[in-house]
């Protein structure tokens, strides 16, 4: 018997003969067997009508005595409900038939007998019509999605019956949504088509063949360990061999050909691994992109099409296991998929669909506020907290572009322990070198972190994915398990029935790392168990690609900061109105969480970026209005109540005995007298600071009609309209009342000149700036310091225009050959706008190009080192990019750029493939170049791309790529940045605060006159003291209390003691994390202790009145003192305040 002959009897390929036969035909020639091999189970494929996919259905039929179909077309681009739905009048329809435009979505109701020849076999529906669709039972719930197409993420079948009766009627409805997994655009990335059309290609009822489907995934393993095992392996060259020698024996129509196809590959598959070989979890996963090449809507529809998807393959797989992030998703499911909802409930109590990431959404790290990041935690973990009964505890973030160093500090206080990503597998300068590591955050906080060597988060579950996890894995020696996360993804879909196919059979294959279907936190557990220690990485994970993010989509990043700080104030606000008045105010909770969710949402990570398709960008700006307009009328509402509302206390009544008859609230005083009868009618303009700290040089811009005494007016502005007030020592968090006739000292006023060269001078009494006729600033000198910051020959607000052409991810990149392609906007006219003395102004205009325009106002104001540079641009480019640069006399190899929560350092220079990786970065409200004794920071208030050579530092503002969104940036722009020069390095400097205070202007308000003596204490006085270098950002009330919530971190790397004074007396004081879960309580005095004495002082004959004095200066003593919070480097602090009402 020949070698062939052992497999046509299922025999062993291995077993030992006295005398082996003489081979009959030639050696096989490995690339041209895998050829043959391939070709066997590849549709299309030459011979594929006598291949093993010709043996995949026993039975098929189409014809419409089986299958009636008929069909609702909804207008105008609707998506409506099941329930209106199956209202509509339908009409038939047939195979063949064309259904469009992009966008639409059209309803059929199928009619389905089951043929009396498939009684006692399994029966499928098969449909394909190259787009998306969700079958629906007639009771109204989700079944499962369908993926048109002929991709590896095609879904087409549907189980009708697992043991069909014959004749029985079975009734679908089937939701079609016009567009593919990928949108509606033409190749990837391209914008959408608004007229793609889908063609109803295939309906059939099929009967699969077991047998040759089993066969089919045993093929797979084999074929792939063949194909993609080393050259010289053992195992790979044994795979070759059998599945060559399947073909040999396989027979179409054959039933015992497939028997014995079987026998041969179980013959192989049989063979187990050893104790060391590579372990590899496996967890299904469905990567929904929350909008990206399709709008939020439709991204409501996948993820109700991919999760009845999974639902579905959890009945048929009691072991599969499948993980999903973003509670977004989760809440769009449960507000519109009830009967979806339900069984989602259903599966994660048992263990299989389990809710991972703890965020609202898989955002972007670098571009949102720490805030922001601190809501994503919360509205997620509290989300999955109130509907699974459980936190996550691993952070998933698998497709975001890079991330910030303060992660590790926030995924902690969440209450996270691990971090999942593979988006540095994508870097395409340097190649990431861990895999399973320690990340350690800016403030020494260290997560255990995996990204997966299969460099994927949507693997297939092929051989080649498990020989890649072992090839790629950087810390074998340390750890020996992989994490494998499989399913189509991005689109949504998740994983197929294929997969959990070959998984199975993958589970443990001599040649192959073992498999098994399990938990994330599992596969973290294993890495904790068995890893005696890991490397390390510090700092953040900065993404070496999709450098352009940190631009493109520019209305999006300057409405995303501007609710940001709008969100800040309101919350304070409404925290302030609950202090003054808790029994009846009520906090806007609701009001609130809304605002978050919805600014938590425009921040996932292919929005906020700039690279998600046109319509995605229209929905982001009605969700911003809202929260702008909304909260802007909030503000209002409660400036209007804490400034002129009457208050039930004020800062110190609390501070009184309940017996006391004499208050000291300044509205308890004289409110009958002439004074202030004459005071009531006359109007007040007030400012409010809603800083942490004093403000100081402040010029405001007043509209004329809100100024009580305009002739007391220093300076007009330019068009007459508005007018200019001087303001210093606007004291923290506070409402303060302005004097028109508050006037500032002639050395401190700004002035402007021309000097002999024509060259235009503006200087007050820190610095002089002079611009040359072109707009460019030549020369910034520093008086108190008697330092020129601008070298003989060299510029600052320089704009360049650089050629943008990525390799092809058009809004995505910006590559490192543009620096080498550009053109510098020379010529543009000068002249003066305004003189002064309290603001001087020039106005520069630049022709960008033929089709773009740049008008600038340059300001200066009175005793200020800030040089502000307000730009409108009109913009219409093809692939350009728009930035500005200053050259300053600085000397460092390191420029600083704020994160949140702090800052980090990067390279000024090229050395190595790292450093010149990072040619564009990102930073929040600052960068800054600093040498020992002096530096100069660039604040913007809607940039985040920045990039620095040598003493060059440049500010990123427009791009225009042309994929997804074909009008990209097209349009009018106003924007804001600023050069603050200041004494002393970055880590001495004020910078911190000043990219504060250019993002949040004072507030001018006028009020009635009779308010005036109340402003003082309008507002409750909160700030920290003791320590410059540690910034309250956040106040608000907590989410299950009325407690005061407020969040403060560490901004410049260094220890502090300070000290929280509030003129609220402070009851309690716990230190907690972002959820606002107790972790410690930090001691106070109690206020109480001065009066515990009282009794004892009586009995010594003190009057009740100087015991009352007394109290009262003790607690103010210990108000003044404040609350003692020692501070870390670089540490986030949350604190839970309990107050004496």
């Amino acid at each position: 018997m020949d070698l062939l002959g052992q497999f046509q009897l299922g025999g062993s390929p291995y077993t030992t003969h006295n005398q082996p036969q003489v081979l009959r035909h030639p050696k096989l020639i490995k690339s041209i067997t895998i050829d043959r091999c391939s070709n066997f189970i590849s549709p299309g494929a030459n011979g594929n009508d006598i291949s093993l996919l010709s043996q995949l259905y026993k039975a098929r039929t189409g014809s419409e005595e089986y299958i009636s179909i008929m069909v609702h077309s909804v207008p105008d681009l609707k998506r409506i409900s099941f329930n209106e739905a199956v209202q509509q009048d339908f009409r038939p329809t047939h195979v063949g038939e064309w259904f469009g435009p992009s966008w639409s979505t059209h309803w059929f109701h199928l009619n389905i007998k089951i043929p009396r020849e498939f009684v006692g076999e399994e029966v499928q529906l098969i449909w394909n019509a190259d787009n998306e669709a969700l079958i629906w039972s007639l009771d109204g719930r989700p079944l499962q999605g369908l993926t048109g197409g002929a991709g590896s993420d095609a879904r087409h079948e549907y189980i009708l019956t697992n043991n069909a009766e014959g004749g029985e009627v079975i009734q679908l409805y089937i939701e079609m949504a016009c567009n593919g997994m990928f949108g509606a655009g033409n190749g990837l990335i391209g914008p959408p088509d608004p007229n793609r059309f889908f063609n109803l290609s295939e309906v059939d009822l099929v009967v699969p063949d077991k047998l040759a489907w089993n066969l089919l995934y045993d093929y797979q393993i084999i074929l792939g360990m063949a194909k993609d095992m080393p050259e010289d392996s053992l195992r790979g060259t044994q795979a070759l061999y059998t599945a060559n020698n399947i073909i040999n024996v396989f027979v179409p129509d054959d039933y015992h050909s497939l028997i014995h196809c079987l026998a041969i590959a179980q013959e192989f598959l049989k063979f187990k691994n050893g104790e060391a070989q590579h372990e590899i979890y496996a967890i299904g996963h469905c990567h929904i992109d929350t909008a990206w090449l399709w709008p939020f809507e439709e991204a409501m529809r996948k993820a109700a099409r991919s999760w009845s998807s999974q639902i579905n393959l959890m009945d048929r797989y009691p072991e599969y296991r499948f993980v999903c992030s973003q509670a977004q998703q989760y809440e769009w499911i449960k507000d519109r998929y009830t009967t979806l909802w339900e069984r989602i409930i259903e599966k994660a109590a048992v263990g299989q669909f389990l809710p991972t990431g703890g965020t609202w959404v898989e955002m972007d790290t670098n571009m949102p506020s720490g805030e922001s990041l601190c809501r994503q935690f919360l509205l997620g973990q509290r989300f999955f907290e109130q509907n699974f009964g459980k936190r996550c505890k691993v952070f998933w973030l698998p497709d975001s572009f890079g991330y910030s160093s303060q992660l590790p500090q926030l995924v902690k206080l969440a209450d996270m322990k691990y971090f999942f990503t593979q988006k540095l597998s994508w870097n395409n300068v340097n190649k990431f070198p861990l895999t399973t590591f320690w990340w350690i955050g800016l403030n020494g906080t260290k997560i255990l972190t995996h990204m997966a060597p299969s460099e994927t988060y949507n693997a297939q579950c092929t051989p080649e994915e498990l020989v890649r996890s072992l090839k790629n894995h950087r810390d074998k020696m340390y750890s020996n398990t992989s994490l494998l996360v499989y399913g189509n993804g991005d689109g949504g879909g998740g994983p197929l029935p294929s997969m959990i196919e070959r998984l199975r059979r993958m589970k443990n294959v001599d040649g192959l790392p073992k498999t098994e279907m399990a938990l994330t936190t599992s596969f973290y557990q294993r890495i904790e168990m068995t890893s005696k220690a890991l490397p390390s990485w510090k700092g953040e994970l900065y993404f070496e690609l999709h450098r352009g993010i940190y631009t493109t989509q520019s209305f999006c990043k300057k409405l995303n900061r501007s609710c940001e700080f709008l969100l800040r104030d309101i919350e304070m606000l409404a925290t302030f109105a609950m202090l003054m008045d808790p029994d009846e105010f009520q906090y806007p909770q609701a009001e609130f969480t809304e605002f978050w969710k919805l600014l938590n949402l425009t921040q996932f990570h292919d929005v906020i970026s700039g690279s998600a398709i046109e319509m995605v960008y229209e929905d982001c700006l009605q969700m911003f209005t809202k929260i702008d307009v909304l909260g802007k009328q909030m503000r209002q509402d409660l400036l209007t109540l804490l400034l002129e509302g009457k208050q039930k206390d004020c800062d110190r009544s609390m501070m009184t005995d309940d017996n006391n008859s004499s208050s000291t609230c300044p509205s308890s005083r004289g409110s009958n007298s002439p004074s202030t009868t004459n005071r009531q009618q006359q109007r007040a303009l007030a400012v409010v600071n809603t800083l942490p700290w004093e403000r100081q040089a402040v010029v405001l811009e007043v509209a004329l009609e809100d100024i009580p005494d305009t002739s007391q007016l220093k300076q007009y502005s330019a068009f007459g309209r508005s007018g200019y007030l001087f303001v210093n020592q606007i004291p923290a968090i506070s409402a303060t009342e302005i004097q028109v006739m508050e006037n500032v000292g002639e050395d401190r006023q700004v002035k402007v000149q021309m000097d002999r060269l024509s060259n235009i001078v503006m200087e007050n009494d820190l610095i002089r700036a002079t611009f040359d006729k072109s707009g460019h600033l030549i020369g910034l000198y520093d008086k108190e310091e008697q330092r020129e910051l601008i070298k003989t020959g060299e510029r600052g607000n320089v704009f360049r225009l650089y050629e943008d052409v990525p390799l092809f991810w058009d809004a995505w990149d910006v590559e490192i050959y543009h620096l080498e392609k550009h053109r510098t906007i020379d010529e543009g006219s000068v002249q003066i706008l305004e003189p002064g003395p309290l603001r001087a102004s020039l106005l520069i205009e630049k022709e960008i190009s033929k089709t773009s325009r740049l008008r600038q106002i340059v300001v200066l104001g009175a005793h200020t080192r800030r040089l502000d540079f307000e730009t409108e641009v009109d913009w219409n480019e093809n692939r350009q990019f728009l930035k500005v640069e200053f050259a300053w006399d600085i000397l460092t190899d390191s420029a600083t750029y704020e994160c949140q929560y702090g800052h980090v350092q990067r390279p000024t220079h090229f050395n190595t493939s790292w450093d010149s990786a990072k040619f564009e970065v990102v930073g929040q409200k600052f960068g800054d170049m600093s040498e020992y004794g002096y530096g100069v920071a660039l604040l913007n208030d809607c940039k985040y791309g920045y990039s620095t050579q040598e003493n060059r530092m440049c500010l990123s503002l427009l791009r225009s790529p042309k994929a997804p969104d074909s009008n990209s940036d097209v349009g009018h722009h106003v924007f804001r940045y600023a050069v603050y020069p200041h004494p002393g390095h970055f880590l001495q400097s004020d910078v911190v605060q000043e990219g504060y205070n250019f993002n949040v202007p004072l507030i001018t308000r006028v009020v009635p006159g009779d308010k005036v003596n109340e402003l003082k204490h309008a507002l409750p006085q909160f700030r920290i003291a003791n320590a410059p270098n540690v910034v309250l950002d956040t106040i608000k009330k907590a989410e299950d209390s009325n407690n005061v919530i407020i969040r403060l971190y560490e901004a410049y790397g260094g220890h502090a003691q300070a000290r929280l004074i509030s003129s609220k007396m402070i009851k309690k004081a716990m230190k907690c994390n972002i959820l606002e879960d107790d972790l410690e309580e930090i001691p106070i005095e109690c206020p109480s202790s001065v009066s515990s004495r009282r009794t004892f002082s009586t009995n010594l004959r003190v009057l009740d009145d100087d015991i009352l004095e007394l109290q009262q200066q003790e607690q103010e003593r210990k108000m003044n003192e404040g609350l003692l919070i020692k501070v870390k480097p670089f540490e986030v602090i949350t604190l839970k305040l309990v107050f004496f009402l």
